[in-house]
This record gives structure tokens, sequence and C-alpha cells, in this order.
């Protein structure tokens, strides 16, 4: 029995980085051996253990076959006969196949060390085309290194998509994916690699539509739509704003990719436009609720929001009570981030001042001083019909929050 430290730790300690997960390779173990040995089993589809002190997973070398399409359509086989090699074979891209025994000498069966120096991404048998999952993580890791990958790789990539095998993606799996390349520090770097290989419009067509969109020149420099949301998002990764602001920042103008040519580079009415979309692509790859909302929230009002300065008080409170500032205020701040980087993602609008997000917050800041529960018991003294009083509450309330907003803001 041999074990050895394997994939991305090995990698990321190679490259400097930060290593806080350590997966290891057991060779020449059974089930019933570790199990003696006080490792606990946790894999569902394959041994995996937990080791009993460090509680570092596991896994039995194994091989892998394809027995139907999508990425969990294999056959694991995992026995005290299984090599190294043969483990290390069954992986990705040869970045993610070196390994480390216990003496500290790499093991690097497939040139991954060769390859790291260069910044390539490169797969290691043909059988990478067996996972669509591959696709996307070669696009994340792309984002996360700035590695190119390499034409072989991308060319199978996409004979991957072309005949219909990034099409059994789940939805789970391909959020997953899509939310850990948008919390890299290029972001932007996924999703052109997922369009050199024709995947995104397979996977995201509604981000795919907006490149070759124009957009007014007098207000975006970058005049293609595409690449001002690729702007956008990669302003975000550099803020280090939240996965839920990241997302909204690349649907914020999902709208635009739907303008008929005729009216461009005018995109009138494209923040219902977005609401509309981004609902469906939440839906179909099942967004966790908090980014959907904000999504939402973000493709309807960032026009409203870059007009801050010409709304009147009134429109300035329905929007605080549209976003639900008062009951959530974290989130009311993530919205005028992601407004902020809308923006700020157009070349020479970096350093540039957003005024119009400080307007809002001193705004927010006016309307919440109102004492809710002080007009609510004066209230409750004068109006004697209990039908009447939430709506008398509720009046008065908003009354006073205008007020409050419009001398704050005068």
């Amino acid at each position: 029995m041999k074990t050895y430290l394997v994939g991305g730790s090995v990698r990321d300690e190679i490259l400097g980085l930060p290593v806080t997960d350590h997966d290891h390779v057991v060779v020449g173990s059974s089930p019933d051996e570790m199990i003696r040995l006080g490792y606990r089993p946790v894999g569902k589809d394959f041994p995996v253990f937990l080791h009993p002190q460090s509680q570092e997973q596991y896994a039995l070398a194994r091989t892998e076959r394809k027995v139907s399409r999508g990425y969990k359509g294999f056959e694991v086989y995992a026995s005290p006969e299984v090599t190294l090699q043969e483990d290390l074979a069954r992986r990705d891209l040869t970045i993610n196949s070196l390994a480390k025994d216990q003496d500290g000498t790499i093991i690097d069966p497939f040139g991954g060390l060769s390859d790291l120096e260069a910044g390539l991404l490169r797969h290691i048998s043909p059988a990478f085309a067996e996972d669509p999952v591959r696709v996307l993580r070669t696009a994340r890791f792309a984002a996360r290194f700035g590695f190119r990958i390499a034409p072989e790789t991308l060319a199978l990539m996409s004979e991957m998509v072309h005949n219909g095998e990034v099409d059994a993606l789940v939805p789970e799996r391909v959020w997953q994916e899509f939310a850990r390349g948008l919390m890299e520090q290029r972001p932007s770097r996924m999703f052109y690699a997922l369009r050199e290989c024709s995947a995104l419009v397979r996977i995201m067509p509604e981000v795919d539509a907006l490149f070759g969109v124009p957009q007014p020149a007098q207000h975006h420099p970058e005049i293609d739509t595409g690449v001002h949301v690729m702007i956008v998002i990669d302003h975000a990764a550099s803020r280090n704003y939240s996965l839920p602001v990241r997302f909204a920042s690349l649907t914020h103008d999902l709208g635009k990719g739907t303008t008929p040519p005729e009216e461009w580079p005018r995109h009138i009415g494209h923040e219902a436009r977005s609401v509309k979309l981004v609902k469906n692509l939440c839906e179909r790859i099942r967004v966790p609720n908090e980014a959907r909302d904000l999504a939402l929230l973000v493709a309807r009002y960032h026009g409203d929001v870059h007009r801050a300065a010409e709304l009147r008080p009134v429109t300035i409170a329905n929007m605080l009570q549209v976003v639900d500032a008062y009951r959530k205020p974290e989130r009311f701040e993530e919205f005028l981030q992601a407004c902020s980087c809308d923006f700020h993602g157009r070349p020479g609008y970096v350093e540039k001042p957003y005024p119009q997000a400080e307007r809002l917050r001193d705004a927010f800041d006016a309307a919440r001083s109102v004492d809710a529960g002080a007009i609510a018991t004066e209230l409750t003294k004068t109006i004697s019909d209990p039908t009447r009083l939430p709506g008398a509450i509720n009046s008065r309330v908003s009354e006073a929050r205008i007020a409050e907003i419009k001398t704050r803001l005068a």
C-alpha cells in the first residue's frame, strides 16, 4: 500500500499558490483494508475514505470506462492492481496529473511540469472528450491561471460541442462551474474560451448573443456589448465583490442581445427584456435565489441608478421599497456595487467617480431615519377603524421618507 498526493494540491504548490485541500491516491489497497486501518468510507460512486486523524480524502486508485452520455456516465474500476499512472491517466489536463510521493518526489508521467512552465492547458488523452464537464473546467482554469488552451485541446472541446456531448451537462453542474469561474481573478477568460470552442452559445446563449451587438459610442467606447459585459465582470472581480454581484454584472444587459438590428445602437426597453431573460436563465441552470434576486433587480433598475441625479425623491423612495432596501440593506449595497461595475466596465472609466451610488446611499440613510414605529403609535391613537390603520401607516411612513430624502438631497 502506497499513498501519493495528487492533482490540484501538487499543481498549486509548484505554482506557489495557497493549498487548502489535499487529495491522496492509495495504490495497492482495498476497501476492506482501508476500513481496518481506521479510514472512514464516504464515496458513493467510487471508493473514497477520510483519514482517521487529518480527515483528508484518500481515494483508491481507479480507472474509468465510458458507458453512457454525460459526466456521470462512467463505470469505475478500483482494485489493488490499478497503478498510479493508470489513475493519473484518467484525469483531464496534464497540469492536474501530477503526483508527489511520501519522499517529496514529483511524478509526472504526462508532461504536466513543462505545461505548467509554458502556461498551457493540454488534455492527457482522447478520453478527455468523454466528460462534458471538462469543457467548462478547462475554460475555468483559463480564467484562474491565465493559461492558454493548447490548439489540439481546443479542437477536441469544439468537437465535443458539435457532437452534442455538452448538451448532456446537468444544470446544477453548469451553475457550479460558472460560479467558480466567476470567482476567479479574470472571469472573462472563461467566457472567451467557451466562445472560442462554440460552447457558450449552447450553454449560455443569452450571453453569447451579446457579442457583436453595438452600443452608442458616446456612452460605450468599447461599442460591443459582449466586450462591455466581459470588462464589467472583470471589474467586479478586481474589487473582490461577491458571487451575486458578479452574476448580476454578467446578466445586467442580456436584453440588448434581443434588440432588433434595425434599432441599433440604441436599446430602448432592454431592461424589461433583460429581466425576462435573467428569469429564464436562472431557472434553466438552477441559479440560487440570492444570486437570482440580485440579478433581476440590477437588470431592471441599473439604468435608473445611472440617472440618480435626475430622479425625483418619490421615484427614489419607490426604488428603495421595490429593492427591499429596508429589510435587506446588505443586498442594497450589492445592488449599488453591481450598478457601479456596469458604469466602470468601460475603457477609461475605471478611475472615474460614480456619484450616483453615493447619492442613493445618502437617500437611503435619510429614508431609514424615519421612525416607522413612532408613526404607527401616533396613528393608532387617532384612527379607530383597524381596517384603515395599515394603509394609513404605510402612507404616512412613505410621505415621511420622501420628505427626508428631499431634504437630504436638496
